[in-house]
């Protein structure tokens, strides 16, 4: 065994787990199912927990998703975590059937955009203490705050998400909340590395959830996180984890076989401590399906996408493919292509800018032809 000293931050209790503080690094993954669906949902619930999950996150973003979770909790003895959406105010009906409430700052801008967002945050702050829960500040590369960004180049994506995490970091804690811990996730495995580090140098104390977004098909996507994980489990970073894998639903249990497997080949050094990536050569990024996605044909894409962009594997081209309108705009910018999926057709975009939209089954031969003009022009 290798002996890692953990940096010593404080205890969070979600439910029956408590992270940070020396105790053992939790696993964590996401449901897939449409939350009304109470049925296909608890038994994904079930699925998860059976392979190890310490917790299960389920994205609510009505009134329907709220009322449905509430029957979802009644089922399970699983360790619950609600992802909010836009609607932060769903916190206080649905905070009594979870052990934790994950906010993105980037999206407490979508609702009620009058009020600060300090305003929101206290809000969900004391929901979760009436309701003994814990809260996870979740930044993310393709939905950061908008004020923060804009202060910033395009080409600097960490320090706004560094600044947003801080930044409501010292707020929670001016509230006298403490029992949060936090997540700074990209694509980008070394830019997972870069922030988490410096987050953790500033305020090492808070406790972090690790994970690479949107890391993709197997083995690629596991690939990816492994190389984050490595080189920040290692140094004694991280409490708990998820990894992101875009897998159907029978096949979720693999995030928690793959988080674990990690951990395991950490502490017994069996390590490959990759520094890069694929930066020679084609990247496909795509989300794990989660219950945002609006058409489950998203899956079966991102495996099409793969198989047909073979061709392109020695060109140094960034292809993202989204399955839902939450994150698929904002993180599919940074990519030379993206594809963002809705219920009924196939968003194609070059960087920025919006291409057309495409049906299901018209979107390859147009990816094809961008494809090829992009390595054309190259």
């Amino acid at each position: 065994m290798v002996d890692i000293k953990r940096n010593q931050t404080r205890a969070v209790k979600i439910g029956t787990v408590v992270i940070g503080n020396g105790n053992r690094i939790a696993v964590q993954s996401m449901t897939a199912t449409k939350t009304t669906d109470i049925d296909a949902t608890v038994k994904l619930v079930q699925l998860m927990h059976d392979a190890g999950a310490d917790v299960v996150r389920i994205a609510v973003d009505s009134k329907k998703d709220a009322a449905a979770l509430g029957e979802i909790r009644s089922q399970t003895t699983a360790n619950l975590s609600v992802d909010l959406q836009e609607n932060y105010r769903l916190a206080e009906i649905v905070a009594p059937h979870v052990d934790k409430i994950r906010y993105n700052p980037g999206h407490l801008y979508h609702h009620e955009t009058e009020k600060p967002w300090q305003e929101k945050v206290r809000f969900l702050a004391g929901i979760a203490e009436q309701n003994d829960c814990a809260m996870r500040v979740g930044v993310n590369c393709g939905s950061v705050d908008p004020e923060k960004k804009s202060k910033y180049d395009s080409s600097d994506s960490i320090t706004p998400m560094l600044e947003s995490a801080l930044e409501h970091c010292d707020f929670l804690d001016s509230l006298d909340f403490t029992r949060y811990c936090v997540s700074l996730k990209d694509s980008d495995p070394a830019k997972v590395v870069e922030v988490n580090q410096k987050f953790a140098s500033s305020r090492p104390e808070i406790p972090l959830h690790l994970g690479v977004t949107e890391a993709g098909i197997p083995p690629d996507g596991v690939i990816k996180t492994r190389i984050a994980f490595e080189q920040l489990i290692g140094k004694g970073i991280g409490d708990t984890v998820r990894v992101s894998l875009t897998v159907p639903n029978v096949r979720k249990g693999e995030e928690i076989a793959a988080g674990q497997g990690i951990i395991d080949d950490i502490y017994a050094g069996r390590v490959r401590s990759v520094v890069e990536f694929n930066t020679n050569s084609l990247n496909i990024i795509s989300c794990p399906s989660c219950s945002r996605v609006e058409n489950e044909a998203f899956v079966d894409l991102a495996e099409q996408v793969k198989s047909m962009t073979e061709y392109a594997k020695e060109h140094a081209i960034t292809i993202a493919v989204m399955g839902c309108r939450v994150n698929g705009p904002g993180e599919t910018d940074d990519a030379d292509l993206g594809l963002w999926c809705g219920p009924k057709v196939v968003n194609l975009k070059k960087g920025t800018e919006a291409l057309g939209a495409y049906g299901y089954d018209e979107i390859l031969p147009k990816l094809k032809q961008e494809l090829d003009q992009l390595i054309g022009n190259r």
